[in-house]
């Protein structure tokens, strides 16, 4: 592969070339980290750890305007209708 170029800006701001974000599967506003070897420097996804997932699964909760015990009716609901249409029958 041919080395692609990006810019750092005067705040320290790092533009990553399109090319580069397309192949990753970068997306705006997520969390990466560097992890410096050397004169070098690896860029790679922030994976999401289990309170982190916690964190923004209440934040979208909150945005729903959803109190939890509707929403676990409707996820009742749907779990019934999934094992309705995979083994036709309601279960216990």
């Amino acid at each position: 592969m041919k080395t692609i170029t990006g810019e750092i800006k005067a705040k320290g701001q790092l533009t990553v070339p399109k090319k580069i974000r397309d192949m990753l599967k970068f997306e705006e506003g997520q969390a990466v980290t560097f992890l410096p070897i050397g004169d070098s420097v690896i860029i790679s996804p922030k994976r999401m750890d289990l309170d982190d997932a916690r964190r923004q699964i209440r934040r979208i909760i909150k945005a729903s305007g959803l109190s939890e015990e509707v929403i676990l009716a409707d996820l009742k609901r749907e779990r019934e209708a999934l094992y309705r249409d995979r083994y036709g029958k309601k279960r216990s």
